[in-house]
């Protein structure tokens, strides 16, 4: 039976308008930078702030507010292009980013990205689609998820890493074994408290896949390889009911999970 697994907005008006990333390509620098500071060898970069004091995925006027270029295409594939110049949302360099979807068979999606610059800099480009495999509307709560990491990075309360990483075992963050979500989520470790839930990067042990996401009352499962040494998991915690999805629901808290493999935080 097909259902749709990922939350999307209704027109390309709202997604460009939507401070929510459904479904975006999030860049230049996914994730948070302390207070819009940014150290590029000897330059310094002021960076515009939109959470909290800190840029996250790049800005108020990040990649995934843009409109992509479709380059190639064909029935399995399509390349889209962004040309972002030096001093966009003040990161140093001009970078040209490419974003490629290609179905490698009927059951795997390969998502690459590419991206080449003209001074040194920093990229760090991920996917942010908010994945519910019962289909919407409904909430991710008897979702099992597992994730090959046994640390974490603890953050402070504006998202920001405190520090070096911490040990997921005996905590609320151990999922090196599939666990429901809703019975993580709503545990009392403060760090799941500060966040409304769980907005932390694991750092994936090598080898195997990073993460895998099932529903058993679907009877779907998706397991997600990546190349990056980290993997943020957000369970949707600040979606408040404001929004509407493309199926017409509002969107509330604990509606999608988004899987973002990336580099770390700041």
């Amino acid at each position: 039976r097909r259902r749709d697994v990922v939350l999307a907005h209704a027109t390309p008006a709202e997604r460009l308008a939507s401070p929510y990333y459904l479904g975006g390509t999030v860049g230049r620098y996914a994730n948070r930078i302390r207070d819009g500071h940014l150290v590029v060898g000897d330059r310094t970069c002021r960076l515009p702030t939109n959470d909290r004091g800190n840029t996250l995925h790049g800005g108020p006027d990040g990649f995934d507010r843009r409109l992509w270029s479709l380059e190639d295409w064909s029935h399995d594939h399509a390349s889209f292009a962004l040309a972002s110049p030096d001093g966009d949302m003040g990161f140093p360099g001009a970078v040209s980013a490419v974003a490629t979807y290609s179905l490698v068979d009927a059951t795997r999606l390969r998502v690459e990205y590419t991206a080449v610059t003209d001074a040194p800099t920093v990229v760090n480009l991920t996917n942010h689609a908010y994945v519910n495999l019962a289909g919407h509307p409904g909430t991710i709560d008897d979702h099992l998820l597992q994730v090959r990491a046994s640390s974490y990075l603890p953050v402070d309360a504006t998202g920001i890493p405190l520090g070096s990483a911490a040990s997921v075992e005996g905590t609320a963050f151990d999922l090196t074994a599939p666990r429901r979500l809703g019975a993580v989520v709503r545990q009392p470790h403060p760090q799941l408290v500060a966040a409304q839930g769980i907005d932390h990067n694991y750092v994936l042990d090598p080898g195997g896949p990073a993460a895998v996401l099932s529903c058993p009352g679907a009877r779907l499962e998706m397991t997600l390889t990546t190349t990056e040494p980290g993997l943020q998991v957000y369970t949707g915690n600040f979606l408040d009911g404001t929004l509407a999805a493309s199926s017409g629901a509002l969107l509330r808290q604990g509606d999608g999970i988004a899987l973002e493999p990336q580099r770390f935080p700041d």
